[in-house]
């Protein structure tokens, strides 16, 4: 988890430099060029100069959440990885503890590790040797780890969702600043006057999309990720599960198999007669032999 934290805290520290030096190369006063003395030939402001010179509330949230967000897309990439949500290192090293049957190894392991393998085996462990509840614990831990997931990445879509409607409310507050210098000079306001207020809500509106496209898509794309090694995770520690299920939840073999053999053989045929004929059913559910001829005085026996 140390480890985790550290890079968090990069991952924090690269996003606030990053955002600071587009602050410095994007401010008006590295915008303006060295030619500009004469009113006639000032060149065309750019659209970040526009957004610069249109500072307010709304803009210093925008751009917080845009500095936010891309904190988040580069954790999610760097942590939603097959190599860092299920290391083949540490699925082979709790394979082989299962195999040496080195059960006490493998609870302190995963009690320690915070892979998604050894969070799924470690519930499981501390309900051994009952099999259904280890089942149950080890279910109940995977979808912990799922919502868990899940919920770090969710982010992404509150944010994605929110820069249409700040965007939506600078241009509101511009349309109502425009419409306000208009109202105060009486109808007489330039078209200088107007377009600044103009300018001001189609840059807000520019700014709010530029937050939610790209947080949008990576929540998309982060969502199939971790969900596709979620299964994944799911599959592999189901397996780690069964082979260290204890003797006492396998169903023994010799229960199945028949206790009286002589019972068995007794349904297996009906008993003939001499004859060769199938004797008639007994009301106890086997066979009974033939009855015996009765001899008749005066009738030769038959046969």
């Amino acid at each position: 988890m140390r480890r985790y934290a550290n890079s968090r805290f990069r991952l924090v520290l690269f996003a606030v430099l990053i955002s600071i030096t587009l602050f410095i190369l994007t401010s008006p006063s590295h915008a303006q060029t060295a030619g500009s003395d004469r009113p006639a030939a000032m060149p065309k402001p750019g659209i970040w100069t526009l957004v610069m010179n249109n500072r307010d509330p709304v803009f210093y949230t925008i751009m917080a959440l845009s500095i936010t967000g891309l904190t988040l897309i580069i954790q999610g990439a760097i942590q939603n990885r097959a190599s860092v949500f299920l290391p083949i290192g540490t699925i082979e090293q709790i394979r082989e503890m299962i195999m040496t049957r080195r059960f006490n190894e493998l609870m302190d392991f995963t009690e320690s590790d915070p892979s998604f393998i050894s969070r799924a085996l470690n519930p499981a462990l501390k309900r051994a040797p009952s099999f259904s509840s280890m089942k149950e614990a080890m279910e109940t831990a995977i979808g912990e780890q799922t919502a868990e997931q899940f919920r770090k990445i969710e982010y992404l879509n509150i944010i994605g969702n929110l820069g249409p409607l700040l965007g939506l409310l600078g241009t509101v507050l511009g349309m109502i600043d425009a419409f306000s210098e208009m109202s105060a000079q009486q109808g007489q306001a330039s078209p200088a006057t107007l377009a600044g207020g103009v300018s001001k809500a189609l840059c807000h509106t520019m700014l709010g999309l530029m937050l939610a496209i790209p947080c949008l898509a990576a929540f998309g794309v982060l969502r199939t990720v971790v969900d596709r090694l979620t299964v994944r995770g799911s599959l592999i520690a189901e397996e780690l599960r069964l082979k260290i299920q204890p003797a006492d939840a396998r169903p023994p073999a010799a229960a199945m198999a028949p206790t009286n053999m002589a019972a068995t053989a007794q349904y297996a045929a009906p008993p003939r007669s001499a004859a060769g004929v199938p004797g008639p059913p007994s009301l106890l559910g086997g066979r009974k032999a033939p009855l015996a001829a009765t001899p008749v005085p005066g009738v030769p026996p038959q046969g």
